[in-house]
């Protein structure tokens, strides 16, 4: 797969300009291939990149010095469906509040993600191309990130929330804001469906996301029947490709979820209702399945509160009775999956790694999980060749733990990552780290 334009150059690599220290980390515990851990192993790390992992190693004079005796060091995590661009889903609120107001929010859910051990995003729908490169040139601390700025969709489909009352055009809940230059999310037959594609990739798109069934929270009514034809789904992924762009398919079940398997999807996003057909022909075409299984686990639970009117309940118990059940099938016939939250409420974003417990749960190991959430993502991503990995070579994007993680539902607890590196550079300082005072960006 070419990588998007966001993960190779500039754009997508950016951030501190200044070069940072020389770092050596002593006898710390450290993530491996295999998802277990290895050590206890020095790294040394110079301009941004690991140079050696290996025991007795011996440091410079000038580099930064940390004790790693007891701790454990994992690349940084990889969120591969997040929705940065959102804080809420009240209608009315997002209807109220200003643009330049959420672009600002967006700058404060970047930091906070970030400052979870989450070092990579696929924003999958709302934020654009200047949110990921102004990220990337360092006007506020946030992951690198990818973006597909909008989910296309269908007229009638599930980003389509036709405000009646009015008879004004709006994307589902006015989720992605309107806004000069911001290309259209809705599109009717392959020929539409070419232009749309090509309009998102003018944008600066680095995936094309396409809504292939209604989502839990879908306005009109109904179950997961296709919203997209198979035309529709082949005319994308064939336009994407032109550009060297790949597709990212959101499908809960059914029809949908076969038709872009067959199309050239990527990747399935969700995929509750799977099957072990749908699954075989994913692991023969290297297609990647992302459960999002946190969201969908808040939403039953938000159904069986009352909190949800009748519609949506309904879509949020069946999906919640099904939670998990994808990711045993997909395991099974060898599928690839990465970890994604599918996030997009303020009460949620930060705990980007409360998705690893739920991995477990659905039947992942420990290992499995962590690599979901590490190199499985890189390699989603495309940049599999330089993150996702503690290795010589690789860039020092990186997490401390103060404890191992066999538990994975303890990394769901605030302060359970104790350190983040993006570019070697350190973002959330552990206590033991020496003589860098002066040359860190905290956050």
């Amino acid at each position: 797969m070419s990588s998007p334009a966001g993960a190779g150059d500039s754009v997508g690599l950016g951030g501190p300009s200044a070069p940072p220290p020389g770092l050596f980390i002593h006898g710390v515990n450290v993530l491996d291939e295999t998802g277990g851990f290895g050590g206890p192993l020095d790294v040394l790390v110079a301009a941004g990149v690991v140079r050696a992992v290996a025991k007795d190693l011996s440091p410079g004079a000038s580099e930064v010095m940390l004790d790693g005796d007891g701790l454990w060091l994992l690349p940084g995590i990889f969120d591969c469906h997040l929705h940065t661009g959102l804080s809420s889903f009240d209608t009315l609120e997002l209807l109220r509040t200003p643009f330049s107001r959420r672009v600002l929010e967006t700058a404060d859910v970047l930091r906070r993600t970030l400052a979870a051990g989450v070092t990579f995003v696929r924003d999958a729908g709302i934020a654009d191309a200047g949110i990921r490169d102004g990220v990337a040139a360092g006007y506020v601390p946030g992951p690198t990130m990818q973006v597909s700025v909008v989910a296309i969709g269908s007229t009638g489909g599930h980003t389509d929330g036709f405000l009646t009352g009015p008879g004004l055009e709006c994307s589902v809940d006015y989720s992605l804001p309107d806004y000069p230059g911001r290309p259209p999310n809705l599109a009717d037959g392959p020929e539409e469906m070419r232009k749309t594609v090509r309009l998102a990739l003018r944008s600066g798109a680095d995936w094309i996301k396409l809504i292939a069934t209604r989502g839990v929270l879908a306005t009109s009514d109904g179950g997961f029947d296709p919203e997209l034809s198979f035309e529709d789904l082949v005319a994308a992924v064939l336009e994407a490709s032109r550009r060297h762009r790949p597709v990212m398919v959101h499908a809960l079940g059914g029809e949908a979820i076969r038709w872009a398997i067959l199309a050239g999807a990527r990747s399935i996003e969700h995929g509750v209702f799977l099957t072990e057909a749908d699954a075989a022909a994913m692991a023969a075409r290297g297609c990647f399945l992302v459960p999002t299984l946190a969201i969908y686990e808040r939403l039953a639970a938000s159904a069986r509160s009352g909190d949800l009117d009748p519609g949506r309940a309904s879509r949020a118990i069946a999906v919640g009775e099904h939670l998990g059940d994808a990711v045993q099938i997909a395991r099974a016939a060898g599928v690839k999956v990465a970890l994604g939250t599918d996030f997009g409420h303020r009460i949620d974003h930060g705990r980007n790694l409360s998705e690893l417990a739920l991995l477990h749960r659905a039947g992942l190991s420990v290992e499995e999980a962590l690599l979901a959430a590490t190199s499985v993502g890189a390699e989603l991503c495309g940049v599999a060749d330089r993150l996702g990995r503690i290795a010589p070579g690789y860039q020092f994007d990186a997490i401390l733990l103060d404890s191992e993680p066999t538990d994975l539902a303890s990394l769901s607890e605030p302060g359970a990552v104790t350190g983040v590196f993006q570019r070697g550079t350190p973002i959330v300082r552990h206590p033991r780290l020496r003589n860098a005072a002066a040359t860190t960006t905290l956050i």
